[in-house]
């Protein structure tokens, strides 16, 4: 169900087979050579990085201060952990379809931000090219920023209590029995985070989609929309799943750095 059809894709990838006919001609390294100088996969390509690192650093810091305020002993942890972790379950396009309709210049958003007199802070969320990408990133982040919270907080109620007791008493700091006690044990919790959201990013389709559809434009373009519009929109089906194989290479690639670079450092603290 999942390795036979990507073989063949790779094949594809290597025609310029439009999806439907039966014509399929070898094409070589033809639609490779039209990737590198395509303007369009050129931006979808710097988009999709762009997405890709602003949910790994935002969503992951945001987890974590999360977690560590989740990991006391207030009385509500148990509802804010709930609360938190809400969003991850309800569906990626529903949420979209949710913040779409927030985003509206005469949406949710702007009318809250108007009653708190922050007028100036205003926008046309998904209709300007300078900030319709990192909307489409803030609605990842709201939505998947208590699952990494839930990650790093299994990680921290495994980190020793006696020594950071011991730690307190010694006078260290709340930074410095951070730094120095609790991530090191947070090592195993930051490789998993950062695996998940960075291939996530690289593969961002459905908010894109549902909000934005690539646009302005092609303000909004990732690696995913363009498959799928030259795949299924323009009949262009070798060019799309060329793309795909492109995709697929660069989350190999990142993800297979980042899980080597991690594991090194977590296994030398």
């Amino acid at each position: 169900m999942v390795v036979w059809p990507s073989l063949q894709g790779t094949v594809f990838a290597f025609t310029d087979w439009d999806g439907l006919s039966a014509d399929r001609n070898f094409v070589g390294l033809a639609q490779f050579r039209r990737i590198l100088a395509d303007p369009g996969a050129f931006g979808a390509i710097i988009h999709t990085l762009l997405i890709a690192a602003g949910i790994v650093i935002i969503q992951n810091f945001i987890g974590l201060l999360l977690a560590l305020g989740v990991n006391t002993k207030i009385k509500s942890r148990n509802v804010l952990r709930v609360v938190l972790f809400a969003p991850a379950v309800v569906t990626p396009v529903a949420t979209a379809y949710l913040w779409k309709f927030m985003y509206t210049p005469d949406g949710a958003l702007n009318q809250l931000l108007g009653v708190v007199g922050l007028e100036s802070l205003q926008q046309n969320w998904l209709g300007d090219s300078e900030i319709a990408l990192w909307a489409i990133v803030g609605v990842v982040v709201w939505q998947f920023a208590g699952y990494s919270m839930v990650i790093f907080l299994a990680a921290l109620q495994g980190v020793p209590q006696e020594i950071l007791e011991a730690s307190h008493v010694d006078g260290a700091g709340a930074f410095r029995r951070f730094w120095s006690i609790i991530r090191p044990e947070l090592a195993p919790a930051i490789t998993i985070n950062l695996m998940l959201s960075i291939i996530g990013g690289l593969k961002l389709f459905d908010q894109v989609w549902v909000m934005t559809g690539g646009g302005p434009g092609t303000a909004t373009d990732t690696m995913s929309t363009m498959i799928y519009k030259n795949a299924f929109q323009f009949g262009d089906f070798g060019y799309g799943i060329a793309m795909a194989l492109v995709l697929t290479i660069f989350v190999a690639v990142l993800s297979g750095a980042q899980y080597g670079l991690l594991s090194r450092q977590g296994g030398s603290k």
